[in-house]
Order: C-alpha cells, then structure tokens, then sequence
C-alpha cells in the first residue's frame, strides 16, 4: 500500500528549518520523518532521550509502549520526567512532554506490558521499531516480533559506565534483511549472570547519549542519510572515554523465526524466578525466625560492596564476583542463607558452591533484600 504524501506546513517549515538546509537531509528528509511511524518500547533511561529528540526531530508518529509508573529512583537519569510525576504512568507522561515540545506530531499510548500474546498486534502498525528495553526477555521478544513483521530494529543497552547499539533487521537495497539481534547473541547469558541497572547501577549521563545514538540511528533509517549501525556494534565507554565498533554478521544457519515464544522460559526465568530445581529457599519469614530462635546460621550478601554500603541486612558480604576467592569463609557445620537483591545471584553462587564444591547446606533467601523491607523491615530503604 503506498501512503499519501504528508506535506509540512508553513509553520513546520520555521521549525525544522536547520533540518531543511543540510543539503543531504532537505525537505525531502524531514517529510519523510513526518510520513514516519515509531514505536519507542520503554520511556525509561533510553528512552526518555530519545523520545525527546524524535518528537524535536519531527517524527509525524510515535508510539511509546510502557507499563511502568515513575519512581525517585528513576529521575536520576530519565530526564523527561521531573519529581511532581512520581506515581504517574510513564507513558502518560511522556506524551504530555513530547506533545508540548511539538505540537505538530501525534503521539500513541501503550500504556501496557508487551509479550508474546500482544506484540505483533502492537508493532505491525509501525515503520520501525526502537529498543529501550532493560531486559534480555523483552530484547528477544522485540528482536523476533520484528523479523516476524518485517521491521527495523534499532537497539541500545546500557551498564554502569558502557553502552551498546546497533541496527538490527534493517532492510537491505538487495531486498534482503541486515543481521538481527540472535546473530549478535544467538542463546541468552544464563539467569543472573548480567545483573539488570537496578541490581548495577548505571552512570546518570549513559542513557542520554545511547538514546541519542538511537534517535540518531531512527532518523538516518527513515531517511536514508548517512550509513547506519546495521551489520556492526557500537560500544562506548564513558568512564575511559574509549569507543569500539565491531562487525556482526547474519547466521545463515540461524533457525528461521517463524513464531513468538516464551522468552522468561527461554531466558530461564519463568514467572519471574530462576530455573534452578536444585536450590533449597527459605522465606524472609522463616529466616527471622531462625534469628529470632539465635539458631546457629550463617548469612551471606552476595552483592557488591556499593550496594552493601546502601543497604543491609547485617550480613556477611562475599561478592558474587569474588566468592570462589573465598570459599573457605562459607561453613559447612552449620545451615548457609545466602542472599543478594532479588534472590537471582544467591542462587547462581549456590549451585555453583553445590556442584563444585559439595556444600549440602545452603539456602536461598526467596525475594532477597527486597522481600526483607517489604515484610520485615518496612522502615529499610531499598535500591
């Protein structure tokens, strides 16, 4: 189906003026990002900027797909949204912003979790699609929805000080599709081995400059300025100011992605939890009353040590990074709780202490220090 012709107005003329007199980008340029349909999944860190500079850009259509509702925690570096917000749904709010910044484009709400049952019904209407996602469930959810439908997909990650994009499945002159996200990482790391922002952190600044580089990438794919990231994958690092670009290439012995599946199953995290048969858990109820009964335990953090300054449970600390380091410290005549923010790390090192090391006597702390504010110490500030 060919679409009609979107001219801009006089008014939109004015605006997009700089846009107008780069001679590679022109008229022809800008209206083409009016004509533009883009869906931006998440309006967190990545993309609160990029949003931002879509909507400033002139990108006629933006779709925004969140679920979330804003927290203090998020304005660190979600700088579209401000203290009076907290509680508010993110994409609400968001479009509130970019209709104000713009009032020329038109903006969708997805106010909604997006999974297998509804992403394909969601992403189909759009051009493209940009990752903003902070999980590896969801990237292969979107990766495989948009080789399905035949759509863009241009990615960013974010961790501490270094970030990551790329273009994925973009259409080719030949026809055919550039690599998409499996070629990059064909099976996903096994649970807990990449601790999410919330469990890392990450360095305020990051996301508003790989949320840029993904806006950026958007308008050279609507475009067709310039060369994209398609078929390589920008990394940056900003505490040593050092970049690297490295190629990727299509699997042509890829399975074909015919269908969307369950991606916490595929990721290992079902509902949620690990998948891990072989871990005992106790609840956050039982280990107070264990302490309560001065039962002779051992309790060990397993994060790392600026998350220990934050906040604790007067644990021993034996970072999950340093633990084989320190195996002797863990006791075999007692019964071991082992605990980190959720209950996803604790439960790696377990197994690890289990199979390599023959420990018979350790237990997980179900929900980690989270549960533990929530149901014990309601008055103890998480992160």
């Amino acid at each position: 189906m060919v679409k009609t012709k979107i001219m801009l107005s006089k008014k939109e003329l004015l605006r997009y003026h700089r846009h107008l007199i780069i001679p590679e980008f022109g008229k022809v340029g800008q209206e083409k990002l009016k004509q533009a349909k883009v869906l931006v999944i998440g309006s967190g860190g990545l993309g609160a900027p990029m949003l931002q500079y879509l909507a400033a850009a002139g990108v006629g259509t933006i779709g925004i797909v969140d679920f979330d509702v804003i927290e203090d925690s998020n304005l660190q570096r979600q700088v579209l949204f401000t203290t009076a917000d907290i509680g508010r749904p993110k994409a609400e709010v968001a479009k509130d912003r970019l209709l104000a910044q713009n009032p020329y484009i038109n903006v969708i709400v997805h106010n909604t979790y997006i999974d297998s049952s509804n992403a394909l019904d969601i992403i189909k209407d759009y051009d493209l699609v940009a990752d903003g996602t902070d999980n590896f469930p969801t990237r292969y959810l979107v990766n495989d929805a948009c080789v399905i439908l035949g759509k863009t997909n241009v990615y960013a990650s974010i961790f501490r000080f270094e970030g990551q994009a790329s273009v994925f499945n973009e259409l080719l002159p030949d026809g055919t599709r550039g690599p998409n996200f499996r070629d990059l990482f064909p099976t996903p790391p096994p649970p807990g081995l990449v601790p999410s922002c919330a469990e890392g952190g990450v360095i305020g600044v990051l996301p508003g400059i790989l949320g840029s580089i993904q806006a950026n990438e958007v308008i050279k794919v609507i475009s067709g300025v310039g060369d994209t990231l398609c078929g390589r994958l920008f990394i940056f690092d900003a505490a040593d100011f050092s970049t690297r670009v490295l190629n990727i290439k299509k699997n042509e012995k890829s399975p074909a992605i015919t269908e969307l599946i369950d991606y916490k199953m595929f990721c290992g995290i079902p509902n949620g939890k690990v998948v891990n048969d072989k871990v005992q858990e106790i609840s956050v109820e039982q280990l107070k009353a264990w302490l309560d009964e001065r039962r002779d335990i051992q309790i060990i953090d397993v994060r790392e040590p600026a998350e220990y300054e934050l906040v604790n449970i007067n644990a021993e600390l034996i970072p999950k990074s340093e633990f084989e380091k320190h195996v002797d410290k863990i006791r075999k005549d007692a019964e071991v709780v082992l605990h980190c923010r959720s209950g996803i790390r604790s439960a790696d090192v377990i197994e690890v202490l289990q199979d390599r090391y023959g420990y018979t006597n350790l237990y997980n702390l179900e929900g980690g220090i989270l549960a533990w504010a929530d149901k014990i110490d309601t008055s103890m500030i998480t992160y």
